[in-house]
This record gives C-alpha cells, structure tokens and sequence, in this order.
C-alpha cells in the first residue's frame, strides 16, 4: 500500500511540471502573437505613405505662431463703405458713419466739446485729402475699433485686433487732444482768405424806362 502512493506522489510531480511548463509556453505564445500584431499595425501605417513622394512633417498651428491680420487700404475701405450707404438708402434704415471707414491711428483728436447730448469730440481723418473732420460721440464705431468715453483731454478707445488663427482680442487705446498750434492756425487762416473770392462789384443802378404812349 505505501509502495502504491509513493508511486502516485511520485507520477503527480512529472504532470504538474509539465502542465507548468505548458502554461508558461502558452503565455509566451500568446505575447509573441501580440508582438507581431503590434509590428503588422506599424509596417501598414508607414506602408500608407508613398515611398516615391518627399515627407513632409505635419506642424500643428501654434498660438505663437499665428500673426495679426493687416486692415484693407483706406481706398478699399472707402469703396466698402460706399456700398454700405448706398445699401442702407435702398433698405431705407440710416446710413454708418463714415468714421467707420477709418483706422484708430487715422485720426487726431482736434477739440473737445461739452453739448446738451454730453461729451463730443471733433476728429480729423488724416489720409484723406484735403483733411476732412467729424464730430464724435461715445459709441461711435471705426474700422478697428470704438470710442467707449470723451474725458476732459482725451479720448478714450477701444481697439480690435484679429489673428490668423481666429482668435479676437481687445485692448484700451487712448489719444490725447492735439496741442493748440497758432502758426497752423494762422496759416489755415491765411489759406482760406486767399481762396475766398472778391466781393463783387455792385450792379448799376437801373434807369427808368421810358413809359409808354397810352
């Protein structure tokens, strides 16, 4: 009887190392397969490039690589703005200003006034020729920007800047009222005297025509 489970013990032991010697081989196996699989995925992914035609790396769009997007010519602007006033006349609803045509740094604040509406502001339009001026009140729009407040010397702005990339951002701009200059004064005077033409002669005095015969 002990000779028959020392010979059972004994017959275990070769099976149990056998079955974990299988297993192990089993698992080898399957890490092999997944090796391979793993390989195939990468060899079909470069095999989807065209081996004749140069790589080219993909670059991702950075944010420090976006630029700011450069305004229209005053000309361009001006045409747009055109259309856009002959647009509202035929819709029959009121008319942009035309300060909506112009740049932030376009214009020179030239005085300052206090109105029954509040605050006013008149603003020369500097690429124009001659030099046209408007008169400006909190609200008003311009091409880049917007006027948010008119303080006591200075005008106070809002200004819009786009980038390539879509993103808007905004920042607070401020002009100071020109200083008073009496030579340009006197000469825009002077400038309008010569320009302005001679008073007329007064006509002759018409003489009475002869009444006729009855």
């Amino acid at each position: 009887m002990m000779e028959y489970k020392k010979g059972i013990r004994l017959g275990l032991v070769p099976a149990l190392t056998f079955s974990v010697i299988g297993l192990a081989a089993v698992n080898v196996i399957g890490q092999e397969k997944a090796d391979v699989k793993a390989e195939v995925k990468v060899s079909e992914k470069s095999s989807s490039r065209d081996p004749f035609k140069k790589y080219v790396p993909v670059i991702k769009p950075t944010k420090g690589m976006a630029m700011k997007l450069e305004p229209p010519s005053i000309q361009v602007r001006i045409e747009r703005y055109r259309a856009q006033k002959m647009a509202a006349a035929n819709a029959h609803v009121a008319a942009p200003k035309p300060t909506t045509a112009l740049l932030l740094n376009e214009v020179q604040v030239t005085g300052i006034f206090r109105t029954p509406r509040g605050w006013s502001a008149m603003v020369e339009a500097t690429p124009l020729t001659p030099k046209l001026s408007y008169v400006v009140y909190p609200g008003e729009s311009f091409f880049d920007g917007q006027l948010v407040a008119i303080e006591e010397g200075r005008l106070v702005f809002r200004r819009d800047m786009v980038w390539t990339d879509g993103r808007r951002e905004k920042s607070v701009e401020i002009k100071p009222l020109r200083p008073y200059n009496p030579m340009e004064t006197m000469t825009s005077a002077q400038s309008s005297a010569k320009a302005a033409p001679a008073d007329p002669q007064p006509a002759a005095a018409a003489k009475p025509g002869t009444p006729e015969k009855q």
